[in-house]
């Protein structure tokens, strides 16, 4: 029975535990890979932390000190004659999964928004990245946008933004007005080498190829985007020049990325930069990187198969172009901050870190592919090369990955999610219902000796746990199970093999986008979030006590009977007091449920038998 209540304790420090201190997805610090300096710099080695440095983005916020600038030595040839557009404009590209907005102005982008997602504004939340207009009001759900414009807007630094070794001359870059063309699909029919003209329409539907240009007569930037019409992956090509002599150049991820409206935890807790090398992934979060001002110009960390920056259920991935050898991918990641507003009424700003990052090539001019969209398990697994790897699962990936795919296995078939971890239950339960029944019998064997057993503790509850005495009564107790063939373990294994498999469901249902905005029926819109009206959790808790009441007690302690009682009500409770996914509370429902039947079957098929008074029990033993 102690060993019982043990493991419901252990339970509920476990459910504790994933909420407030379990860890953030795996995190390593950086491998000590070689860096790989660029342009005056070369030859710069990583400090002696064994970090290396990057080079800071754009905008006040993200400059080192002036001193820090690499000095780039002027060609011999005269650089391109200035160009730039005469007036900012915005340019739309989109296809079926996403739309994007793209601004001359630097040549970056202002919106990424996935349209198959949605947000989670729902017209009354109040805080603030649920609010528009002027005075502000709660917006409606709408679709998602993985850009942060007003965290961008403070850290002067966007998405796509260019990174040079020379501060001034990026700065110049992200500033300049781009002149933007399209491909000339004329040309592109005959067989021709693909000629730009002027771009025709501000709003382009893919298959979409786009050329950003610029100049100030020594520096010349020139970027590429190539738009596909059923894919998440863009790619992506930039050269500079300066003074007509090619210049290492990257690509970077500026102000911000993910759901800003997720809670529970803040958008900023799920952000993570990441890099993939020899096949382990490292996994960055924003309390792991280091300010800008901490990066030497100049200095990639090379050798990753990808990089890039993801949240708990969307990615921005950096990769490298087809037939580009492994590991040549290289990347840079710093935090910088922005102000958001505090908590409550009237409370004055608080800063908040942004993580940010870039990725390179050491060839020039610069190409990548870019994979911007969510974390689907299958489409990260075709990706070359592959990376399932961002859809974590926790320590327990052992039990989580198998109970997803099962789970996705029987989606196949049911296509409704909540009724597919109904079934995903049943299929559970049944296995392990020759577990339960053995556990049934020794439950009643422990039953039928529960008055021996507390006739033993009895006579010798007047001695201290440490007191040699206790030993004795330990020994009797044991030689009991041994003459009746109990096994005092086995009466919980089900209970505890349960145990794993609702964290490893807990981590499916909270980390992977196929659970995303899941509805099941009626209340439940969302199975990765918790039940809004605490239906589920309150019928969860009268399942688990009436199949406890069914099932025959051990316990002849008062106070243990009575930690039996509570425990269905404390799991009730813990689940209206911390967020979990209504999805997880619908299995252990299902579970209840299913325990009902059972234990009403076993007690038909193998009724308990009455004990034996203590008087009888000892003179048997006697004999015995």
């Amino acid at each position: 029975m102690r060993i019982l209540i043990a493991s419901l304790l252990s339970m509920a420090v476990i459910v504790l535990w994933i909420k407030f201190l379990a860890p953030k997805p795996p995190t390593t610090p950086p491998k000590s890979s070689a860096p790989i300096s660029s342009g005056a710099t070369a030859g710069t080695t990583s400090s002696s932390s064994g970090t290396t440095s990057t080079t800071p983005a754009p905008g006040n916020l993200n400059k080192p000190p002036a001193g820090a600038a690499t000095a780039i030595s002027p060609a011999s040839s005269a650089g391109a004659p200035p160009k730039a557009d005469a007036q900012e404009r915005s340019i739309v590209v989109e296809n079926s999964l996403y739309r994007v907005e793209i601004s001359n102005r630097g040549g970056v982008v202002k919106h990424w928004l996935l349209k198959r997602y949605q947000d989670d504004c729902d017209g009354r939340r109040r805080d603030d990245a649920c609010l528009e207009g002027d005075p502000p009001k709660p917006k409606p759900q709408s679709t998602l946008d993985l850009v942060h414009p007003k965290a961008s807007e403070q850290v002067g630094g966007w998405p796509f933004a260019i990174v040079l070794d020379d501060p001034q001359m990026e700065a110049a870059a992200n500033s300049g007005l781009f002149v933007a063309e399209e491909a000339d699909t004329a040309s592109k029919s005959s067989g021709e080498a693909t000629s730009f003209k002027n771009v025709s329409a501000s709003a382009l539907a893919a298959p979409a190829k786009l050329r950003f240009s610029w100049s100030d007569g020594h520096l010349e930037v020139t970027k590429e985007f190539q738009f596909d019409p059923a894919t998440y992956v863009v790619r992506v090509a930039i050269s500079a020049k300066y003074n007509g002599m090619p210049i290492q150049a990257g690509v970077a991820w500026l102000g911000g990325f993910g759901d800003l409206t997720v809670s529970n935890p803040a958008p900023v807790e799920t952000v993570y930069t990441y890099y993939n090398e020899n096949g382990s992934l490292t996994s960055l979060p924003y309390k792991k990187l280091e300010g800008p001002e901490k990066w030497e110009p100049g200095i990639w960390q090379g050798g990753k198969e990808y990089a890039g920056i993801q949240d708990r259920y969307f990615t921005a991935a950096f990769l490298p172009m087809p037939g580009a050898p492994s590991g040549s991918i290289e990347t840079r990641y710093w935090k910088v901050s922005h102000s958001v507003p505090g908590q409550g009424q009237g409370a004055p700003e608080v800063q908040e870190p942004v993580s940010e990052m870039a990725a390179s090539t050491s060839a020039k001019p610069l190409a990548l592919r870019i994979y911007i969209g969510p974390k689907d398990y299958d489409v990260l697994k075709a990706m070359n090369p592959p990376m399932q790897a961002l859809v974590n699962f926790g320590w327990l990936e052992i039990i989580a990955d198998p109970l997803f795919h099962g789970l996705r296995w029987i989606h196949d078939y049911v296509p409704n999610w909540g009724w597919s971890i109904v079934i995903l239950t049943l299929v559970i339960n049944m296995l392990l219902f020759p577990l339960r029944i053995s556990g049934y019998r020794t439950t009643l064997k422990m039953q039928r000796v529960a008055p021996e057993i507390k006739q033993i503790n009895d006579k010798y509850k007047k001695y201290k746990m440490n007191d040699p005495k206790r030993q004795e009564a330990n020994k009797e107790i044991m030689a009991i199970y041994s003459r009746e063939g109990i096994n005092p373990v086995g009466g919980c294994v089900p209970q505890l093999l349960q145990l794993p498999i609702w964290y490893g469901l807990y981590r499916a249902l909270n980390g992977t986008v196929e659970l995303r905005h899941a509805p099941w029926f009626w209340w439940i819109k969302d199975l990765s979030a918790k039940d809004p009206y605490y239906i589920l959790p309150i019928l969860m808790g009268v399942s688990m006590y009436a199949a406890s009441k069914m099932t025959p007690m051990t316990a002849t302690d008062p106070q243990q009977q009575a930690m039996m009682k509570f425990m269905p009500i404390g799991m009730s409770v813990l689940f209206m007091v911390i967020p979990y996914p209504s999805g997880l509370a619908v299995y252990i429902l299902t579970s209840g449920v299913v325990g009902i039947v059972q234990q009403w079957y076993l007690n038909r098929k193998h009724p308990a038998i009455p004990a034996l008074p203590a008087a009888k029990l000892v003179r048997s033993s006697k004999k015995a």
